[in-house]
C-alpha cells in the first residue's frame, strides 16, 4: 500500500528478494503505472518534474482527469494561490467538478464571510476515453498558431537540441481530421481553440493529471500525448513548467523509489546485492493483475498484504476472492480492519501495527520514518499520539520479525539492529538508492530534500539523451448498439476504499452510493427516469458481468457516458481489461448497458 513508509518499503523488498522473488505487486500497478511507463519512454524518468514552488511561477495550469476537491484537497490551496495572482486554469474532465469551479480555504478568514475563489477559466467536458483526441486538437491549434506567427509559438531551440520525433508527430497531426477529433473528444473545435490560446499565451505551463488519464486501455497514450503538448513549447526543465502526475496516497512514489517493483532495473539489483552480499533474483515478478491470475490458477501459495485493502480495491472481485481463498496462507499487516481480512486463505493472520500518527518508541528513543511526495520531496514523518495499546509493533519491526522468521537465524542481514534503529535502515538506503546521499543528515533539515531528476535540467535519461515525441492513433472503443462508456469515480467522503459517508456533498448525492450518473437524454432514450432502480451490465470478449439495484441519477455528464462509484462498480471491470504497456486496470473505459431493474 502507498501508506508504507520508505524504511518499511526498503526492508520489505529486501525480505522478498532475500527469499528469492520479485513478486512485489503494489498500488502503483493500479493507479499511476501508466504515468511511469509513459513518462519513462518520453523523458527518461517515471515521475513528474515540478515542485510546489513551480505553482507559484506558472502562467497556466491544465488539470486533466483529476478532481482535486475530492481526491487531492491539499492541492486546492496551491491552485487557489496561483489563480489569485492571475494564473489561468483549464479543467479537462467529463464532469464539471465543484472543487475546480470555486474554492474557499477553511483557514482563510475571507472564507468565513462567504468569500471564495473562482478557479476554472475554462472547462472542457471531454467524452470518457476522448483525451487523446482532445490533446491532438490542442496540438493542431498550436501548430496553426505557429504557422500564423512563424518562430513565435513553438520552442524551436528546445525541439532541435533536446527532442526527437517532432516531424513524425507533425505529420500525424496534419493527417488527423477535425471531424474525427471532435467526434472522439466530444468537444468542438472552437472550445479547443480557446484552450490552445491559453496554452500559447502562457510562458510557463504545468499539466496535472491523475487516474482519469491513467486507468484507460490507452492510459499510456494519454500520458504521452500530454507530454507531446508540453514538449512543443519546451514546457519542461524550466521554473514554473512541467508534468505533474498527482498521486493520492502518502508514499506511492516513495515505495517505488525504494524498490517495490516487480520489474527492478539491473543497476538497482546490483547495488542491493553488493550492499547485502547476496544475489538478488533477476526474473521479473508479478504485478497486481498477474498476482491475481497466479493465485486463481494455484501458482501462488502465500499472500502478504502490507497495508491496503486488496480484495476490495482490485477489479473483478469474485475472481480476486477465489484467488485469495485458494492460498495456503494470507497475512494482512494493517492499522484498521477491512474487508480483505475476512477473504482469507486456508490459514489467515492479521498483524495489527502502529499507525504513522502513533508514537514509535525504539530502544534508543522515539523513531521516525520518511516519505516521498508527488514532487519528489523526501521528508520525515513522526507520530505523536499515544499508541492504541503498548503491545503494538511498528511496520518496520513487523517486517524485520517476519524476515527473521521466514529466512531463519542464519540469514546474515542484521534485522534486529535495523528494527531497533531506523538510522541504520537509512544508511542502507543511502548505499542502494541514488539521490539519498547523507540521507540521515538531510532528512533532518526542515522540509527535507528533493531527489535529483535529469529531466528538470533537460538532461533526459533516454538512450539518446533526448525527450521523445510519441505518436498514437485516436483510440476507438467499440460499442455495441445502446452501450455507454462507464468510468468509476470516488465520492467526496471517501479515501480509496475507505467510505466515511453515504453522501457525496460536492455532487449533491445523499444517502446512497449505488448510483449511476447519466445524461438526461440517455435516460430518456432508454425509457428510464431519474431515481429509477437499474441494472448495469458490462461486456468484454463475450463475457458479461452485472451489478443490480443501482439508482439512476440525472447528471451533467457527456452523452454516451456514465459514472459509478468505486468500489461498488468494480464487479463490472474485467481483470483482462487493462492498459496496453502498463497493465493498469481500465476502470475508466468500460462498455456497459443500463436497463430497468427487474423485480425479484
Amino acid at each position: 500500500s502507498g501508506r508504507t513508509a520508505n524504511e518499511t518499503a526498503f526492508l520489505y523488498q529486501l525480505l522478498a528478494r532475500q527469499f528469492g522473488t520479485n513478486n512485489l505487486p503494489d498500488c502503483s500497478n493500479m493507479c499511476h503505472e501508466s504515468s511511469g511507463t509513459g513518462l519513462l519512454e518520453a523523458i527518461g524518468v517515471g515521475k513528474g518534474t515540478v515542485s510546489l514552488a513551480d505553482f507559484e511561477l506558472c502562467d497556466a495550469i491544465f488539470v486533466l482527469g483529476q478532481n482535486p476537491g475530492t481526491n487531492h484537497p491539499r492541492m486546492l490551496t496551491a491552485l487557489e494561490a496561483a489563480k489569485r495572482r492571475g494564473c489561468k486554469l483549464v479543467s479537462i474532465n467529463p464532469l464539471r467538478e465543484r472543487g475546480l469551479v470555486r474554492f474557499a480555504h477553511p483557514k482563510d478568514p475571507r472564507a468565513w464571510l462567504g468569500g471564495s475563489t473562482e478557479l476554472c477559466d475554462l472547462h472542457l467536458p471531454v467524452r470518457i476515453g476522448g483525451d487523446v483526441a482532445l490533446l491532438k486538437g490542442l496540438m493542431k491549434h498550436v501548430l496553426a498558431a505557429e504557422a500564423r506567427k512563424p518562430g513565435q509559438v513553438l520552442d524551436w531551440d528546445f525541439l532541435r537540441d533536446h527532442c526527437e520525433g517532432f516531424e513524425a508527430l507533425r505529420q500525424e497531426l496534419d493527417a488527423t481530421e477535425w471531424a474525427e477529433i471532435e467526434a472522439s473528444a466530444g468537444v468542438d473545435r472552437d472550445a479547443l481553440r480557446e484552450a490552445a490560446e491559453i496554452f500559447v499565451a502562457a510562458d510557463r505551463v504545468i499539466a496535472c493529471w491523475a487516474m482519469g488519464l491513467t486507468q484507460h486501455a490507452h492510459g499510456v497514450a494519454n500520458v504521452q500525448e500530454v507530454m507531446n503538448l508540453l514538449l512543443l513549447r519546451g514546457q519542461i526543465g524550466k521554473p514554473g513548467a512541467g508534468p505533474c502526475p498527482v498521486r493520492g496516497h502518502s508514499n506511492v512514489q516513495g515505495d517505488r523509489t525504494m524498490g517495490i517493483w516487480e520489474r527492478p532495473g539491473p543497476a538497482f539489483l546490483d547495488r542491493l546485492g553488493a550492499a547485502f552480499d547476496f544475489a538478488p533474483p533477476r526474473e521479473p515478478g508479478l504485478d497486481t493483475v498477474g498476482a491475481i491470475e497466479a493465485m486463481e490458477a494455484g501458482r501462488v501459495r502465500a499472500f502478504i498484504g502490507l497495508g491496503g485493502n486488496f480484495a476490495v480495491a482490485t477489479p473483478d472481485p469474485s475472481r480476486v476472492r477465489t484467488g485469495l481463498q485458494q492460498c495456503d496462507v494470507t497475512v494482512q499487516i494493517s492499522t484498521v480492519l477491512n474487508r480483505s481480512h475476512v477473504i482469507a486463505g486456508r490459514e489467515a493472520f492479521v498483524l495489527p501495527c502502529l499507525g504513522r500518527t502513533e508514537r514509535d518508541d525504539g530502544p534508543n528513543g522515539p523513531q521516525f520514518v520518511t516519505v516521498e511526495n508527488s514532487m519528489s520531496v523526501v521528508h520525515r514523518s513522526q507520530g505523536r499520539s499515544e499508541p492504541a495499546t503498548p503491545s503494538l509493533r511498528s511496520e518496520v519491526r513487523l517486517v524485520c520479525d517476519l524476515a527473521r522468521a521466514i529466512l531463519g537465524p542464519e540469514n546474515p542481514v542484521p534485522w534486529e539492529q535495523l528494527a531497533g534503529d531506523y538510522d541504520r535502515i537509512r544508511d542502507a538506503i543511502e548505499q542502494v538508492v541514488p539521490g539519498f546521499e547523507d540521507f540521515n543528515e538531510r532528512v533532518r533539515e526542515p522540509g527535507g530534500f528533493v531527489l535529483p531528476s535529469g529531466a528538470r535540467e533537460r538532461a533526459f535519461d533516454t538512450p539518446d539523451g533526448k525527450a521523445h515525441f510519441c505518436v498514437h492513433p485516436i483510440p476507438k472503443l467499440a460499442l455495441a448498439d445502446g452501450e455507454l462508456v462507464l468510468m468509476t469515480l470516488r465520492s467526496h467522503d471517501q479515501f480509496n476504499t475507505t467510505i466515511y459517508s453515504q453522501d457525496d456533498r460536492y455532487r449533491g448525492i445523499h444517502g446512497d452510493r449505488r448510483v449511476v450518473l447519466m445524461h438526461r437524454d440517455d435516460l430518456a432514450a432508454r425509457g428510464l427516469s431519474a431515481g429509477q432502480r437499474v441494472t448495469l451490465t458490462s461486456r468484454f470478449r463475450g463475457d458479461e458481468r452485472s451489478v443490480t439495484d443501482f439508482r439512476a441519477v440525472a447528471y451533467e455528464i457527456p452523452r454516451g457516458c456514465v459514472g459509478a462509484y468505486y468500489p461498488e462498480a468494480n464487479a463490472l471491470v474485467p481483470l483482462e481489461h487493462r492498459a496496453a504497456g502498463s497493465r493498469t486496470p481500465a476502470y475508466k473505459s468500460v462498455p456497459v448497458r443500463v436497463a430497468a431493474a427487474v423485480d425479484g
